[in-house]
């Protein structure tokens, strides 16, 4: 019996631990079960499958970094019903390039989550790292209000995994920013009308994507963001990209070539190629290509000053003060406490401070030759 229960102990904390990893490993459930009147019908189906989220382009939602898919059914008292499928990806740039992805010009804006669109009973949006497709049976004049609610109550990812892409902020202002594509891979982008086949882009190293229209005096144009890890990378891939587009050269077997959208201008900033294709005349591709500009400081995340806490200059200054306090202190202690004695001395002489008692010496008298030690005695 004494040797069953160590077993038992042993096997019981093993179960344990195994249901803690367990609960551990699995995913937090992103749909709440109630949001802005709205009761959960069934509980959500999951699935990390991007072929069940969207079977045509699934490649593209690998692209992004699809982990899983929530689907499930709400509903109301009065009997209306709302299908909502929530996408969580692995950071939220992911989330928002499959909102690009899925955005058309014929959708409107809304103010729901990160961005939203919607389309007669169909409403896109994201928040984080979440993309939502909510499909209304019936739409109301409350329903981005009830939609907001639930964007609200997503969760939100923590550390670097919330920051959005800063790419899109190069944009300029005569581009169509607001349908622009943020592409990840070569999926994504055989589907957005590039200008520029994925092979000589080269998203294995690390290049990300955006591209916008332009309305052009003479029609529909381009422009095409691609940015590198490196200022190095991004020159050594226009040297490419030049030689590429040559005449000489686009009609070489074998090797990827710029697509027939002459004319076609480019120029490097930064680790950011731009690329402007379509019916452009050379000054107006000049003034587009110059209105794209890189800064080294522009981020979503950081703050663009530097914080009292941070600065140099005023942790010496504090420094200084501090050293005056402590020498201030010092001087203050030390008259204060040689004042209490000369008052005290000049109050009460000889009796709290310089007593004759306390002022005698007890003298050993080592150098009296031994027949005066013997005298005194």
């Amino acid at each position: 019996m004494k040797n069953i229960r160590p077993a038992i102990f042993v096997i019981l904390l093993a179960v344990s631990a195994g249901a803690w990893a367990a609960d551990a490993a699995a995913p937090t459930q992103v749909l709440p079960s109630q949001f802005g009147g709205w009761q959960l019908k069934e509980p959500a189906a999951k699935s990390a499958d991007p072929s069940v989220a969207d079977e045509t382009n699934a490649s593209v939602l690998k692209e992004y970094g699809f982990q899983r898919l929530e689907k499930t059914t709400y509903t109301r008292g009065d009997g209306r019903k709302l299908v909502v499928k929530a996408a969580v990806f692995t950071d939220a740039s992911g989330a928002y390039g499959a909102f690009t992805y899925y955005k058309n010009p014929a959708m409107r804006d809304e103010t729901i989550g990160g961005q939203a669109a919607s389309v007669n009973n169909r409403v896109v949006f994201y928040q984080g790292n979440i993309l939502v497709d909510a499909i209304f049976d019936r739409l109301t004049t409350m329903s981005a209000a009830e939609l907001r609610e639930l964007a609200g109550v997503l969760p939100v990812p923590a550390g670097n995994a919330r920051n959005l892409p800063p790419l899109p902020n190069y944009l300029p202002k005569q581009v169509d920013a607001k349908n622009a594509k943020y592409v990840l891979g070569p999926a994504g982008l055989d589907h957005v009308g590039s200008p520029l086949p994925s092979a000589m882009v080269d998203f294995k190293a690390g290049a990300e994507v955006v591209i916008a229209k332009h309305e052009a005096k003479l029609g529909d144009a381009t422009l095409m963001l691609i940015e590198y890890p490196t200022p190095q990378l991004a020159a050594e891939k226009l040297r490419e990209l030049d030689a590429a587009h040559q005449p000489t050269q686009q009609g070489s077997a074998g090797s990827p070539s710029v697509l027939d959208v002459a004319p076609f201008f480019d120029k490097r900033t930064g680790p950011i190629i731009v690329i402007a294709a379509g019916p452009l005349a050379l000054s107006e591709a000049r003034a587009l290509l110059g209105s794209v500009s890189y800064e080294a400081d522009v981020t979503w995340n950081e703050n663009t000053y530097v914080s009292k806490k941070d600065n140099l200059a005023n942790l010496l200054f504090n420094i200084i003060v501090l050293c005056g306090i402590v020498v201030g202190v010092s001087l203050v202690a030390g008259v204060a406490f040689g004042g209490f004695r000369i008052v005290m001395k000049r109050l009460f002489p000889d009796r709290v401070f310089d007593r004759p008692e306390d002022r005698e010496l007890i003298s050993l008298h080592l150098g009296d030759t031994l027949e005066q030690a013997s005298r005194r005695r």
